[in-house]
């Protein structure tokens, strides 16, 4: 990464995270001088996700990404499992069409897969500069001129800064386009990448070779009823296992992120498909889960906010790397119109909020579930009554004895009543269908 720098650019980005990569290459691809800064040691390794990255978006931005990026496997299976203390039900999607070329998402490592973006935002013409924090924004009035960093280069100015520090940004707070973050507005998710022979992967998951993966996302008992997710995803040669969860209901349960992941791997589900793995790496990180509702000022005179930074993340559909290349991207192309203009002003750089509502389905999606989280987490019995409800029937209708069907159907009946009534289910229905809409 470069080191040598002036100290005025036509554009800063603050991180070097997806988000902020795809803003330098699109911004340095079009001849703007372009200064990245990342307070980790390099790009990566203070980016945690899951592990899937979908094709289509990060092709908008890195096209042909695939043919030489270090991706792992490409995901033809997706499951979803609904755990109990001591079963599964499962439903799971697989299909041939996702392998096709080029195949729908990948699972990836961050380390790896940002090194590979920040490579080609520097062959693109931007500057990298790693293990740098930037302490403070500079105004003049109410225009954003540039940053104060905590190296020997000092002030670095420029006409348009793009913020895509993460979840939690002290420059948008200290801009006053955001406010303190509630404990509910963000998740910790922890991960551990467990090493496992390649061959050993592909018999566990049904996989035949290293051109076909899967992916796992588990809730209820994975994360003790709390809302948030847990997953398994196949890697080449090692399994990212995880889980996630709302940061205010981790509190009450006072539950670690250590805890949650230990409990996981310990569960009679899991534990086969980790079995004889070794531990390769073990992080933790914030992920927002504020969505629509607590959404930053997205633009301000001189000024961008994007991906995490500006609560991109739709947790239904497990959407927020794809939210973090497309918004850098859109980012850096109101930054080139306005160096175009020569018009910083909110005005124009407002023209961000508009591609992200008009060019991709983003606040649209984003608005959609606004109310998603709240409604699951004002109704507990949504990730712990209902799914022992479903086993505990699944295993009445399936246990074969001396019973009769009638019998074993009433009894399921008197089961679900004593659980919740109807009038209860009735309204968990509704109140979710309202969720949605």
């Amino acid at each position: 990464m470069a080191t040598d720098v002036s100290n005025k650019f036509d554009v800063i980005v603050v991180g070097a995270g997806l988000a902020g990569l795809a803003a330098a290459h699109t911004c340095a691809q079009a001849g703007l001088e372009t200064i990245v800064i990342e307070r980790g040691t390099k790009p990566g390794t203070k980016n945690v996700m899951g592990g899937v990255l979908y094709t289509r978006p990060t092709a908008k931005v890195f096209p042909e990404f695939w043919k030489d990026a270090p991706v792992e496997r490409p995901v033809i299976e997706q499951g979803a499992w609904l755990l109990t203390s001591d079963s599964a039900i499962k439903l799971a999607y697989r299909s041939q069409r996702f392998a096709d070329d080029p195949p729908n998402a990948f699972t990836v490592l961050r380390v790896k897969l940002d090194k590979y973006f920040a490579d080609q935002a520097e062959k693109s013409g931007a500057l990298v500069i790693c293990e740098t924090l930037v302490e403070e924004v500079l105004t003049d009035g109410d225009n954003v001129i540039g940053v104060r960093c905590g190296r020997a280069e000092g002030d670095l100015y420029a006409p348009v800064v793009i913020i895509a520090e993460g979840v939690n940004s002290e420059l948008t707070r200290q801009l006053g386009m955001q406010t303190d973050l509630k404990l509910d507005d963000t998740a910790s998710v922890v991960k551990e990448l467990i090493r496992l022979d390649p061959k050993v992967i592909e018999d566990r998951f049904n996989l035949s070779g290293e051109h076909e993966g899967t992916t796992i996302e588990m809730y209820g008992d994975a994360t003790l009823g709390m809302l948030g997710t847990a997953f398994v995803y196949t890697n080449k040669d090692s399994i990212s296992l995880g889980v996630g969860f709302l940061l205010s209901q981790a509190v009450e349960a006072a539950q670690t992120p250590y805890d949650m992941l230990q409990r996981l791997k310990q569960h009679s589900m899991v534990a086969p498909l980790i079995e004889g793995g070794e531990t390769g790496e073990y992080m933790t990180h914030m992920i927002p889960e504020g969505g629509y509702n607590r959404m930053p000022q997205l633009f301000g005179h001189g000024v961008m906010v994007v991906g995490d930074a500006a609560m991109l993340v739709n947790g239904i559909h497990r959407e927020g790397s794809n939210y973090a290349l497309l918004s850098g991207q859109l980012a850096a192309e109101t930054a080139i119109e306005a160096h175009e203009n020569g018009d910083f002003s909110g005005k124009t750089l407002s023209h961000y909020r508009a591609r992200l509502l008009d060019e991709t389905p983003i606040l649209r999606d984003l608005r959609k579930y606004r109310n998603a989280a709240h409604y699951v987490e004002s109704h507990p019995a949504l990730l712990s009554t209902y799914p022992d409800l479903v086993s505990d029937a699944m295993y009445e209708m399936l246990n074969v004895d001396d019973v009769p069907k009638r019998q074993k159907q009433w009894e399921i009946v008197r089961m679900v009543l004593r659980a919740r009534s109807l009038v209860g289910m009735a309204w968990d229905g509704i109140d979710g269908a309202r969720s949605m809409l």
